[in-house]
């Protein structure tokens, strides 16, 4: 069943040849746009083949996973890998041709095919925010021939409303914003920071930024349309994060040694949460070995993050972890994170925007603590047993003074213990039940 904001989303879409969806990852972009897009095909808006431009990552899992998962009768051809492999994928017949963002150029001018999307899907589309990138140039080059296009993304302008233009050129060729860069930036905005005839930072003209909101508002949706979409105010985003076949039987390996160690002897709860805890260890890339140490056993959820990250654009993000050894790879991925100990002046800090990404331990964001004023995205990198732990951390950021809707995300390593946790949490398990269950071997 969709939502409500999910059915105004998808008659958006249909109603408006080029259309923007400004929606948070969580929100259902890719479900709305399936929907949207197999209405078209079924109907006969759409006769002829669509490509989906993505990063990476979300091309070869989001997309292809999302298709599978909810019955989307559209056929995909994934346009990825080296020259012969795309080539290969372009050659088959599909409704959708998937590829990646980095390839939009070489698609243009030197695939040696000639143009032949007239639906155009860019997931992201705030990555094409910069006119001079060869990406940009190379969808401006065939933007005549696109006849629909949808523009997807959580975060249009991270920065700066001047980021707008080039998205809003691919949806409309400059009809709303002018035609030209410099004649948007002269009637909306006045140099900040210059030195000499090099301007550093814009500001906002008084008035513009409604100005420009009003502008496009007949084809974009954004998350500030929340009054008339009627979204959920909190979004709970469930990321199967997929292991490779290597890294899973690392995972079994662990499991089955680990359940093995007890021998004959009966197992308890307080052992089966000893082993539990093992297994969720591997389960987020890491375990500790002896002597204190941990290794490193893959970095499938750290990718998974830095797919988030990417999406936020900038937004400012609460990352749950559970083991040190979790906080070490996380501060080693991430740079700029900051470690929350329950200190006044960084806790004043997140609340000021000051903060990209917020390492939290769940037991030290107990009652109390205030941090909805920073921010509204959270992601649970590992999961705990703890109920009291797991609404407790989530509350910080869901709770009486957040402004805009919150989204949990909850990464899930396919196939281990993660997805036991999870159906803890939901109070779709006890937590004996599944810890019992969790640490069962069997055999072959």
């Amino acid at each position: 069943m969709l939502h409500e904001y999910q059915e105004k989303c998808i008659e958006h879409i249909k109603c408006n040849p080029f259309a923007g969806l400004f929606l948070d990852m969580g929100l259902g972009k890719t479900l709305i746009t399936l929907t949207a897009l197999s209405d078209m095909y079924m109907t006969g808006e759409i006769t002829g083949k669509t490509l989906i431009i993505a990063p990476l990552a979300v091309c070869k899992k989001v997309w292809t996973e999302e298709i599978r998962k909810w019955g989307v009768d559209l056929t995909y051809s994934l346009v990825i890998g080296d020259v012969r492999d795309r080539l290969a994928a372009l050659g088959r017949d599909a409704d959708l041709y998937i590829i990646n963002r980095e390839n939009t150029e070489w698609l243009v001018k030197d695939s040696g095919i000639s143009w032949q999307w007239e639906t155009v899907v860019i997931d992201e589309i705030s990555s094409f925010k910069n006119n001079r990138t060869k990406r940009f140039k190379a969808l401006r080059h065939v933007r005549p021939f696109i006849k629909r296009l949808i523009g997807l993304t959580g975060t249009p302008a991270p920065n700066s409303l001047i980021d707008l233009w080039s998205q809003m050129y691919l949806l409309d060729t400059g009809a709303r914003l002018e035609k030209h860069i410099g004649r948007y930036r002269v009637k909306y905005f006045y140099p900040l920071q210059t030195n000499g005839n090099v301007v550093y930072k814009y500001g906002l003209r008084d008035g513009a930024e409604d100005q420009i909101h009003e502008k496009i508002s007949d084809i974009c949706i954004s998350m500030r349309s929340k009054d008339y979409l009627n979204l959920p105010q909190r979004t709970d985003n469930i990321i199967s994060v997929q292991l490779s076949e290597k890294d899973m039987a690392a995972y079994k390996e662990v499991e089955r040694s680990a359940v093995m160690a007890l021998g004959g002897e009966e197992v308890t709860a307080a052992n089966a949460a000893v082993l539990a805890g093992k297994l969720l260890q591997v389960a987020n890339g890491a375990v500790y070995t002896d002597g204190g140490k941990w290794q490193e056993v893959h970095t499938a959820k750290i990718d998974a993050l830095a797919g988030i990250v990417e999406e936020a654009q900038g937004q400012p993000i609460i990352v749950y972890y559970q083991y040190k050894h979790d906080l070490a790879r996380l501060m080693a991925a991430f740079p700029g994170a900051e470690v929350f100990d329950g200190a006044g002046g960084l806790l004043d800090k997140w609340n000021a925007g000051g903060v990209s990404i917020l390492l939290v331990h769940p037991q030290s964001a107990g009652h109390g603590i205030n941090l909805q004023y920073g921010g509204h995205i959270g992601v649970w990198f590992g999961l705990t047993w703890s109920l009291e732990n797991y609404l407790q951390a989530n509350a910080r950021i869901d709770r009486q003074g957040q402004t805009s809707p919150v989204i949990i995300h909850h990464l899930i390593a396919a196939g281990t213990i993660d997805e036991r946790v999870l159906k803890v949490l939901q109070g779709k398990e006890t937590l004996q039940d599944a810890l019992m269950e969790a640490v069962k071997y069997v055999q072959g």
